[in-house]
């Protein structure tokens, strides 16, 4: 045909599209060059064995036209066919994907290359087909359903961009591979007379299965597994830069949009998240980033990519829920992070009357679907964990959502909504955990006396062991209360338990860390204050004691480096400006010091947080009667009920009072502080520890090895 001649026909137009190669080539551009021209050769000779016509290259991808639409998808299938069995030779980082779309139309052949609806179509098509994948048009499929010898299963109305009559588009299922299950978006798929188990959970175990089961059919065999477009380096606060690129198998939870008029109703979609959160970290071999990071996004609209890069996440789940009324409406979206698209969404409408749903058959339901295999005591967690109240259940998502705020205020509010819980099922396992991670935070956050909240907590943690011994977190509180009362053994047994019932959960690796770090064993502290931050990279608490990890080993460069990066996403976060004082202190920068804990006593209001380190910075750097100043003050919190001896003690330390130090130590002691774990490790009692009655401390809590 002339260039220059122009010719309109009826073909089987064909689009292909290399999958994750602009990611690829950000990161290697050099492998990501190598792999295209592989891929380019492997195609173009099957084209012609099918009689294809090669239009032009479109990038990473091609247009190529057919006679007829059986010799298209023949060739797309064995295009398939091809990389798997290429793909089973190399390392998964040189493995190649290609999503190929197919269309019958009219086209308009000119100057070499092809125009017209038909070529639309197919190109609109093409994304449609996930890695590895084939996608026809109702034209094609009604040509060919009966003659190739695969599976063909329909697409849930797709939305084309910028084509108006509706298309529908089916998807060829290869014989390496599994059929995703057509979700059901009705009531009639559900048990006709449910029994009362929440409904809400029903949704959370219906989309975290869904999801979790289409990730694994399409991402964990060797012929499904995309090449490799994890983001670049860690963006996150304070990561390492060893920190990993994004594991295939991850996903985040975004938190979901309350759609709902009534904005009371945060708590629900907030709720939804949090327990796909938590369901979706039961999966074996998924790694789910904690709520704290992905919290971090609430209200935000940022890209997709970026959400990706900064919580090394391959995918990402999203959904909102709106009420109405009586009614219901959960949507739900799971989304590729190499190139945006979408690899899964479906609608769930109920009514709220129907607040309890059988959670496990729904569950199974899905499971068979997708043919997920739990492990054998994760189907016993899933309802465990649960409840068949849903007044105690609407109660919990409170309590959680005010917890995780990690104010004083928000803590006891916190507190009452568990206690509310409780009292509509007294055996909710979960609330009970409430309760002593409540407890837990209450003498750091609303000045309650340790020997007050901790006994408290240890009934909690007990009370929910007894009712479920598999809860990981209960474990991880218990582990806390061990730590609070100087039972460093115990308090280990317990982390450790927590980590091995529940390894996805960051909390546990952070307070680990923090037990080891007080125990001067540095090298364990740090792997894992590392895992906790690789599995919730944007928290800033964790971030932070990735930091006060580097001071306690006298690393004060590295601390202010790392307390330096998490204020720069979190300005008002006082615990880095604590730590950022505290290393500047150990430098001698008194001035810089001091600046830090001026700003934290700007925040605190009439408390004495910051008051001691500020006091000993004026001590330090000569400013005696500021010192003295803040003695003053702390004796008047002292008066009022505040625990504020080891403050004291601090103070004197600045002024280099060494006997009043001791003294208001000793005192400490009988608080029993969680400060008493520091006492070994930190830098600034280091002129002390030659001292018989800092030893005497040191022995009496059991930390004198």
């Amino acid at each position: 045909m002339s260039d220059h001649t122009e010719q309109r026909k009826l073909a089987a137009i064909m689009f292909t599209d290399m999958v994750g190669y602009s990611a690829l080539a950000q990161r290697n551009e050099k492998l990501a060059l190598e792999l295209l021209a592989e891929q380019q050769l492997l195609l173009r000779t099957q084209f012609p064995l099918f009689d294809g016509r090669e239009v032009k290259t479109t990038g990473d991808g091609f247009l190529v036209e057919f006679p007829s639409a059986l010799q298209a998808t023949q060739c797309a299938v064995e295009i398939q066919r091809g990389l798997v069995a290429r793909n089973a030779t190399q390392p998964i980082e040189r493995h190649i994907h290609v999503r190929i779309g197919i269309h019958v139309g009219d086209v308009v052949h000119r100057e070499a290359d092809m125009y017209g609806d038909g070529v639309n179509i197919a190109a609109r098509i093409e994304p449609l087909a996930i890695g590895g994948g084939i996608c026809l048009s109702d034209a094609v499929y009604g040509q060919v359903r009966n003659k190739l010898g695969v599976q063909m299963t329909k697409l849930d109305s797709p939305e084309l961009k910028n084509i108006e009559l509706p298309i529908e588009v089916y998807r060829v299922v290869l014989p390496w591979q599994q059929q995703a299950p057509v979700v059901a978006t009705s009531r009639a798929a559900l048990p006709s007379k449910p029994s009362a188990r929440m409904l809400a959970v029903g949704l959370v175990a219906t989309v975290v299965l869904v999801a979790a089961g289409w990730w694994f059919v399409h991402q964990s065999g060797k012929a499904t597994k995309q090449v490799a477009s994890s983001p670049s380096a860690s963006t996150s606060p304070a990561a390492s830069s060893a920190a990993p690129a994004a594991d295939q198998k991850s996903i985040a939870v975004l938190p979901f949009v309350n759609m709902s008029a009534d904005k009371d109703n945060e708590y629900l979609s907030d709720g939804i998240t949090e327990d796909l959160c938590t369901a979706l970290t039961q999966v074996r071999g998924l790694r789910v980033p904690a709520r704290t990071s992905c919290f971090v996004f609430k209200g935000k609209t940022d890209d997709i990519q970026k959400i990706g890069q900064q919580l090394h996440v391959a995918t990402v789940l999203e959904g909102s829920v709106s009420q109405s009324g009586n009614k219901l409406r959960i949507t739900a979206q799971l989304i590729s992070v190499a190139d945006g698209f979408h690899l899964w969404a479906t609608n769930y409408d109920r009514e709220m009357s129907d607040l309890l749903a059988l959670r496990s058959e729904i569950a199974q339901q899905v499971v068979a679907a997708m043919r997920v295999q739990l492990l054998p005591g994760e189907k016993q967690q899933l309802e465990k964990k649960g409840t068949e109240n849903p007044e105690a259940h609407r109660l919990y998502l409170l309590g959680r959502s005010f917890w995780n705020q990690r104010t004083g205020e928000a803590v006891k509010k916190a507190l009452d909504y568990f206690e509310q819980a409780l009292v509509k099922d007294p055996n909710y396992a979960l609330a009970h955990v409430g309760l002593a991670d409540c407890y837990i935070l209450l003498p750091e956050y609303a000045n309650v006396p340790n020997k007050e909240a901790i006994p408290k907590a240890r009934a909690a943690a007990l009370t929910a062991l007894k009712l479920d011994d598999t809860l990981g977190e209960a474990h991880a509180a218990l582990g806390m209360v061990r730590e609070n009362e100087w039972d460093w053994q115990g308090a280990e047994a317990e982390l450790r338990q927590a980590i091995e019932l529940t390894p996805n959960y960051a909390t546990a690796h952070h307070w680990y860390s923090i037990l080891l770090r007080g125990l001067g064993r540095f090298d364990e502290a740090n792997r894992e204050i590392q895992r906790a931050q690789e599995l919730d990279p944007l928290s800033p608490i964790i971030n932070v004691n990735v930091g006060w990890v580097q001071y306690f080993q006298g690393h004060y460069d590295q601390a202010i480096a790392v307390f330096r990066t998490v204020l720069e996403l979190n300005p008002q976060f006082s615990w880095a400006h604590f730590g950022l004082g505290a290393a500047y202190l150990m430098k001698q920068m008194h001035r810089e010091a001091i600046m830090e804990f001026q700003t934290i006593r700007a925040s605190v209001g009439n408390t004495p947080s910051g008051l001691a380190e500020l006091g000993c910075a004026y001590g330090i750097s000569g400013r005696v009667n500021e010192a003295r100043k803040v003695l003053d003050e702390l004796t008047g919190f002292l008066q009022q009920g505040y625990e504020v001896q080891s403050d004291i003690a601090q103070v004197y330390h600045g002024l280099g009072n060494r006997e009043k130090t001791l003294d208001w130590l000793e005192k400490a002691l009988e608080a029993q502080g969680r400060w008493t774990l520091e006492l070994k490790v930190n830098p600034l009692w280091q002129d002390l520890r030659s001292e018989p009655r800092f030893l005497a401390l040191l022995k009496n809590v059991g930390l004198e090895k």
